[in-house]
């Protein structure tokens, strides 16, 4: 469980960080501003790309959002830039291996020698010197499957279900549900154990229907979500994304959640000042999740829709100073956690 009251963790808060792709490294790189005890726990549905071919070639876990996540919390030295840099490269010409980044390669490779993917995780973990643990939200590859509308010219609102993370978040209809498949997948015991024994859950940002919205629809971790004491909180996207969430309103982005999640407890939602266009409306799905909002510029200002990492790490700064155990935790002017001040 969290930290009891008045009580440190003695490496700083436990934080695990739900979701997958550049949504998570973002939110991975404010965090490890705050704490080293970070935990990743990651998607596992993508079938595009090299992750897709080597999911099908070899029958691993589809490594990308995993890699990606390792590159975010690698070590901030010269051995853990290289590294990081190494597991992000990928392989250019025209032959087998274009299109693959090392990092790919190398996760599928361990997770076959040593018969284990998280074994093979922390063990690239270890490599790059991380900051934190990166971990899969189930051990078995998934589908995604999602509910859609607006694709037969004849019956804009006949719903027609596609399958596939790529079909899902590159449709031109609009989705309204999203699965997987297999339905009830198991969940990774070591991240049910990880939100379980967190201060902090973060969820988001990301893809919503095929990164952030899947970590709720695995059942054992849904009920480590319900049943832990950590704080929960959603951060919210900047800008709706073409395909899966376009035209969706911030407060849509939480009705979707909450439909998908129903009974789900929320202490905090992350929003950028500038993405927010009506308050008013977004209170009204706050509030509906028993949560506060917690408005801040975390947009990085280049035009973008990217999260500043350490304006992000500041908004996540806020939700853990409702913590009394907390509370001071990142006021050492962003800089990273092993130099941190405890007040």
């Amino acid at each position: 469980m969290s930290s009891p009251a008045g009580v440190l963790p003695p490496d700083g808060p436990r934080v695990v960080a739900l979701g997958g792709g550049h949504g998570l490294a973002a939110s991975l790189a404010a965090l490890r501003r705050l704490t080293p005890a970070v935990t990743a726990v990651v998607t596992v549905a993508d079938d595009g790309g090299s992750s897709g071919r080597l999911r099908r070639e070899l029958g691993v876990l589809p490594p990308g959002d995993l890699r990606m996540a390792l590159a975010a919390l690698a070590g901030d030295d010269d051995s853990g830039r290289t590294w990081a840099g190494l597991l992000q490269h990928r392989f250019g010409g025209t032959g087998a291996l274009a299109g693959h980044p090392v990092g790919n390669l190398v996760l599928a490779g361990l997770a076959e020698t040593l018969g284990d993917p998280v074994a093979a995780l922390d063990t690239v973990a270890r490599m790059v010197g991380a900051v934190g643990r990166v971990l899969p939200m189930s051990p078995r590859a998934l589908e995604i499957a999602a509910d859609v509308t607006g694709l037969d010219d004849a019956d804009p609102t006949r719903v027609r279900r596609i399958r596939g993370q790529v079909a899902v978040a590159s449709t031109v209809g609009h989705v309204v549900a999203v699965s997987l498949l297999p339905p009830d997948p198991p969940a990774c015991a070591e991240a049910v154990r990880a939100v379980l024994d967190a201060d902090l859950v973060v969820l988001g940002p990301g893809s919503w229907f095929t990164s952030v919205l899947p970590h709720l629809l695995v059942p054992d971790l849904l009920a480590a979500l319900s049943a832990t004491s950590a704080r929960r909180a959603v951060a919210l996207n900047l800008a709706a994304q073409p395909g899966e969430t376009a035209g969706f309103s911030p407060q849509q982005h939480l009705e979707v959640l909450a439909a998908h999640a129903p009974g789900l407890r929320v202490d905090a939602v992350v929003a950028d000042t500038d993405a927010v266009s009506d308050a008013r409306g977004l209170m009204s799905g706050v509030s509906a999740l028993g949560a506060r909002l917690v408005l801040a510029p975390v947009a990085a200002g280049d035009g973008t829709a990217r999260h500043d990492p350490p304006r992000l790490a500041e908004a996540y700064r806020q939700v853990l100073a409702d913590v009394p155990a907390l509370a001071g935790i990142g006021d050492d002017g962003g800089r990273e956690a092993g130099v941190r001040r405890w007040r």
